[in-house]
């Protein structure tokens, strides 16, 4: 049980709500699960819902609507995910979480991860904010300092640890804060991957998280006060 002081040092509630993704990605989802979803995301008061983008065009309500491209492996051609990048804007998604190919950021073809990720912020232009997934638990410290660069140079908004389907792992509190310090405050970072309690988030906000990928957002925001 943490002390009253803890309590008292943890951000509100309604503050981590509004640093949610409310989350659903898994391939065996359906219409109606994702329409409850939107539910509890509404109900939760969480910033926004990030659904496949096979699940659009798709009414939230209230929170913002967020999709993925070249999602979960990385391992697509940049034209194909900016192509679906695109798409998932003209069906109403105002944020896209791209994931790179990690395998060329592993190779050190940082080039490459530059070209990947610029085509698809050229793709949605100014529509849409940009997260690049790094799958940050298959990388070494010195690629994600390479990758977060790239992203910044690339124009993304956000630099995103993890997809949550790699066997690696998911976030992690030293590589948020390795991502947050490179990017400066220039950029968001978003944590995302095996985060289950409001112990593991807040202490990813602490270490320079300033979105969460959640999918059981409701057990997290119970651990916080109200």
């Amino acid at each position: 049980m943490p002390s009253r002081a803890e309590v008292a040092a943890l951000p509100s509630r309604a503050a981590v709500a509004a640093m949610i993704d409310h989350t659903l990605l898994a391939p065996e989802a359906t219409t109606a699960e994702v329409a409850a979803l939107v539910d509890e995301a509404r109900e939760l008061g969480v910033f926004a819902v990030c659904v496949s983008p096979a699940m659009l065009p798709l009414r939230t309500g209230g929170p913002v609507l967020a999709t993925v491209a070249g999602f979960p492996s990385g391992k697509h051609h940049s034209l194909v995910k900016g192509a679906e990048a695109r798409l998932a804007v003209d069906q109403g998604a105002a944020e896209v979480d791209m994931v790179i190919d990690v395998g060329a950021a592993l190779a050190g073809e940082y080039g490459a991860v530059l070209a990947d990720i610029l085509t698809v912020r050229e793709a949605l232009g100014d529509r849409a904010l940009l997260k690049v997934i790094i799958e940050s638990a298959v990388l070494p410290d010195d690629a994600i300092v390479e990758v977060c660069r790239a992203a910044e140079r690339a124009g993304a908004d956000f630099v995103k640890t993890s997809t949550g389907f790699h066997p690696a792992g998911g976030a992690s509190v030293h590589a948020v804060r390795l991502m947050a310090e490179t990017v400066g405050g220039r950029l968001g970072v978003k944590a995302s991957g095996g985060i289950r309690t409001a112990a593991a988030a807040a202490e990813l906000i602490a270490a320079g998280a300033t979105r969460l990928g959640l999918s059981k957002s409701r057990a997290v925001l119970d651990g916080f006060p109200a």
